[in-house]
């Protein structure tokens, strides 16, 4: 009985060995160490903003009111902030209050 454990086994190591070879460098599948997002597509909403900036929801808001320039689209209703263009607004008005 043994014996039949250890090839059940090897049978489903060969399986997923296998598998991962069909699919190793292809160009379809996303390389899980590859940290490089595609952050300039993905957009925040309005009720996320503040934990992106990393402030309260009210300093977030009264930011958003003070500086009307900030980059943002408006969908169905719905204010949404695109990811990259917003952290480089930040570093601006950082650096513009630094100056």
């Amino acid at each position: 009985m043994d014996f039949f454990w250890l090839g059940l086994g090897l049978a489903a190591a060969g399986y997923f060995i296998g598998s991962g070879l069909q699919n190793f460098k292809s160009p379809t599948t996303p390389d899980l160490f590859d940290l490089s997002d595609d952050d300039e597509h993905k957009l925040i909403g309005e009720k996320d903003v503040h934990w992106f900036i990393g402030v309260t929801k009210e300093d977030a808001k009264k930011l958003i009111e003070e500086h009307p320039n900030v980059p943002h689209l408006t969908l169905n209703g719905k204010t949404y902030y695109p990811r990259e263009k917003l952290k480089k607004w930040l570093l601006e008005i950082g650096d513009a209050d630094n100056n």
